[in-house]
């Protein structure tokens, strides 16, 4: 995404480094997330069970 950064270095949003900084902690959670469910998959597999419900189903 282009912005246009005006002389004290801000944008219309805000500042330049304040987009940068956001856009690389949204990076990093999806990334961790990704892991941690990717991890999740492997211990699933490698066990052979299924997972218990996260909640106590009553039918």
């Amino acid at each position: 995404m282009l912005s246009v950064v005006n002389e004290d270095g801000t944008t219309q949003s805000g500042s330049l480094m304040d987009g940068i900084v956001c856009e690389g902690v949204r990076r990093m959670l999806a990334a961790t997330l990704e892991a941690e469910v990717n991890q999740y998959i492997v211990e699933l597999a490698v066990s052979g069970t299924r997972p218990a419900p996260l909640w106590p189903h009553r039918c």
